[in-house]
């Protein structure tokens, strides 16, 4: 017998393609529009990049002494760039419990060939953070995207540190409280807490790691997307929005009307709030099925925003089709574990998501285990 459908309420994407709330009759203002199709190096097009670079600076709460550069290749494209103009200077520490992290450590041992030390967790789990030696640069991702585990603070980052501290913190910005004193190097994507459209990346460096970049220059070539410095001196155009290569203006609109969203929300606090509430409405349904659990077992450690389940006895193939059954009914998209994660499932529980559309994801699980088991 199968059990009955639930009523239909389709949960949000995994990741949504813009903010999910725009309000009744939106349209852009004439700025926006006047700006699309012209050159992002017009007087408009620069300006509309400095706009965005402020909102960002404004939501994050980000401080002064921090810069704020647009940059290709999502995130991944930030962080190869942060690797590669500035490690080399210092041992290198790198932290991995996730594939990501793995990621990290495979650039920095195979392509720039610098032996790093390497700390890691399984899926789950968080390394030990007081094992890292801090007079190394240390690379680590804050919220593990495809494990569920996150650094719960900056606690374990101490002030007087020697090296930099590189943090991938794609889907942990706007989500979490971060601690920008213990921050030299931060990166992240517009498409993941804010739900914007993918292709460029965010670097944010603080003022240590603009001193690395003016006093050392690596031994391998730079190719021309990564190069940060001109004459010994940081680029400063690429924080003022003249950007090292075209962006498309249509993201960056994207962008601005996903910061001007979350600013209505109340800034940060509100995005937290939002994310926090859907976190909870997840942890209930798990906690109401014993068939169900948390990836990561511990709580100060569990993501907020990408939440990785274990389904009892499931293999890959099992979740495949669970996962496949839910898309044909539209009532979830792409809430299969990540390729390189044990099977399970990775719920988005970022600001863009409507809690109502995590709490009516509940039957429609219980719908696809019962149905699949039988």
């Amino acid at each position: 017998m199968t059990a009955s459908l639930p009523a239909r309420k389709p949960a949000r994407p995994f990741f949504s393609s813009g903010p999910c709330a725009k309000p009744p009759g939106y349209s852009p203002d004439k700025l926006a529009t006047e700006c699309l199709g012209r050159s992002h190096r017009a007087k408009i097009g620069k300006s509309r990049l400095q706009y965005c670079i402020d909102l960002m600076r404004e939501v994050l709460q980000l401080p002064d002494t921090h810069r704020i550069g647009i940059v290709p290749g999502s995130d991944t494209g930030a962080f190869e760039m942060a690797m590669w103009t500035m490690l080399g200077a210092k041992p290198v520490t790198a932290l991995a419990w996730e594939s990501f992290g793995e990621g990290w450590v495979t650039d920095i041992a195979k392509q720039l060939k610098l032996d790093p030390t390497v700390i890691r967790a399984d899926y789950g789990a968080l390394p030990d953070l007081a094992q890292v030696d801090w007079s190394d640069d240390v690379l680590f991702t804050w919220n593990g995207t495809t494990s569920g585990v996150r650094v719960p603070n900056a606690d374990w980052i101490p002030a007087d540190r020697e090296g930099l501290s590189f943090a991938d913190a794609t889907s942990a910005v706007f989500a979490y409280d971060i601690d920008w004193a213990k921050i030299d190097v931060a990166t992240f994507s517009w498409q993941k807490v804010l739900g914007g459209e993918g292709g460029h990346g965010v670097l944010i460096l603080g003022p240590r790691a603009v001193e690395r970049l003016e006093t050392y220059t690596p031994a391998w070539p730079l190719p021309k997307v990564f190069r940060l410095v001109s004459k010994g001196k940081l680029a400063e155009g690429v924080f003022k929005g003249e950007t090292i290569n075209t962006p498309s203006m249509l993201a960056v609109e994207d962008a601005i009307f996903a910061l001007e969203w979350a600013r209505g929300l109340g800034g940060l606090e509100g995005l937290k709030a939002r994310s926090d509430a859907n976190a909870a409405a997840l942890e209930k349904i798990v906690a109401e099925r014993d068939w169900l659990s948390n990836l990561a077992a511990d709580p100060a450690s569990r993501s907020r925003t990408s939440v990785c389940l274990s389904v009892a006895g499931a293999d890959e193939a099992f979740i495949k089709a669970f996962a496949g059954a839910l898309e044909k009914e539209g009532a979830a998209y792409d809430i299969a574990g990540y390729r390189d994660a044990p099977p399970g499932l990775r719920i988005w529980c970022g600001a863009t998501v409507e809690t109502a559309d995590i709490e009516a994801l509940g039957p429609w699980l219980d719908w696809a285990y019962e149905t699949l088991k039988q």
